[in-house]
């Protein structure tokens, strides 16, 4: 019999409560995102959070680069309760980080979370100081804190002397290893010294961005091994649409096989006046389809070839799964576990009624040159054939009547008996 390779168990990192929100140890891996606007613009902040949240972003940092900024962070805050979203927020600070969060304390109680850049939190004979700072802020504020260590940004001080130190040895190690010991050194001698002023070791969460697939699978197995901290995943500068989504699923998908990773973002450059929620729908995605949790019904469909020039099984399939996405939001409250729905939409009779039993309902579309009928099957069983224009519109309707049943009243659908429905 042969032995299939199986995801591996989720190392052991210690849990970070970050809002309402369980970050590590055996809680489910989160999804989190980042707003693009300034968030001194209050309307347009609330706005995308609120998208972002509502698409199902668990965490979402909000950039917080001057005072204007900071002062809005609290306002922020009391709008999106006010709309009933209670999503923490997390401050992302670079250069000032330190002065923001101590002239505008009501900045720091409002988020959830602090992420601080070691590499440009200050420099040279200020870096310490500074990174003591924000270190004693989070601990009197009783904030968790991430420590993102970026490639673009590194400690040049810590690179120099790990480079120094190579040479000295022969060159034993390529420029580029170097540059990936620094990167892990970076996170772990960081949070060392966050953990020595006083901040405990479930305040923080460790992240390490790189822009290459290679880069992040290798820095990262490193840091699993050294270390027992929450881990955020994520390839920084993924790039746009396709060639974004396939780096950041190629990337993280072996880190979250081998158990390695307790949070992630897919970090998209969204096309001109793009939706920002679609890097939302990729992490769910990306972690649903690998089967490590479950958010939207997933809908399986073919992907047509010369028996299936009829283009009605695409539109159909388009139509039930544009119809989940927009629906979700007040499905996860009026019908819980209906994340777990199979659907499938098929266009010929080579697998169309295979795939439709293997699905909770699905529908086999006609091919080119077959009999115009449509036979659906839920939960297994053949339980009516369409006829006639309105297919489409019709198994729509047993789609959303399958939900009322199975998830509305918390009771399983009963098979229905085989019959025929006329046009």
């Amino acid at each position: 019999m042969t032995d299939f390779t199986a995801p591996q168990p989720r190392r052991a990192s210690v849990p970070v409560r970050v809002g309402s929100v369980l970050v590590g140890g055996s809680a489910p891996i989160v999804v989190q995102s980042m707003t693009n606007t300034d968030t001194a613009d209050v309307d347009g902040t609330v706005a995308q959070v609120a998208a972002l949240a509502r698409a199902g972003s668990e965490l979402v940092r909000i950039t917080v680069d001057r005072d204007e900024s900071a002062a809005a962070v609290p306002k922020i805050r009391e709008r999106l309760e006010r709309l009933g979203l209670d999503v923490p927020l997390i401050g992302d600070f670079h250069y000032i980080g330190h002065k923001l969060l101590a002239d505008h304390p009501a900045c720091a109680e409002a988020l959830a979370k602090y992420r601080i850049n070691p590499g440009n939190v200050g420099f040279k004979d200020k870096k310490d100081k500074q990174f003591g700072d924000i270190i004693e802020t989070a601990a009197r504020w009783n904030k968790p804190v991430r420590i993102g260590v970026n490639w673009g940004s590194l400690d040049q001080d810590l690179l120099t002397h790990l480079m120094d130190e190579n040479q000295a040895n022969g060159f034993p190690l390529s420029a580029q290893d170097v540059m990936r010991e620094a990167i892990v050194q970076s996170a772990i001698l960081s949070a060392e010294r966050a953990e020595e002023i006083g901040l405990p070791r479930e305040k923080i969460i460790l992240s390490a961005k790189v822009s290459q697939v290679q880069d992040l699978i290798a820095v990262y197995v490193e840091l699993a091994k050294r270390s027992n901290h929450a881990l955020h995943l994520g390839l920084t500068e993924a790039g746009m649409g396709t060639k974004g989504i396939v780096a950041s699923s190629a990337a993280m998908s072996i880190l979250l096989q081998q158990g390695i990773g307790d949070t992630i973002r897919v970090s998209l450059t969204p096309e001109p006046n793009g939706d920002r929620t679609r890097e939302v729908q990729v992490a769910q995605e990306l972690l649903q389809v690998m089967g490590f949790r479950a958010f939207v019904p997933v809908v399986a469909a073919c992907p047509g070839c010369g028996r299936t020039t009829s283009t009605v099984f695409q539109e159909l399939a388009k139509t039930i799964q544009d119809q989940i996405r927009e629906s979700m939001p007040v499905w996860r409250e009026t019908y819980p576990g209906v994340e777990g729905l199979k659907v499938a939409v098929m266009g010929c009779v080579v697998n169309g009624p295979g795939e439709s039993k293997h699905a909770d309902i699905g529908i086999s579309l006609p091919g080119t040159g077959e009999a115009p009928a449509a036979p659906v099957f839920i939960d297994g069983r053949k339980a009516v054939t369409l006829r006639g224009p309105r297919i489409a519109e019709d198994f729509q309707e047993l789609v959303l009547d399958y939900i009322e049943k199975r998830y509305g009243r918390g009771a399983p659908v009963a098979p229905a008996p085989e019959s025929e429905t006329a046009a």
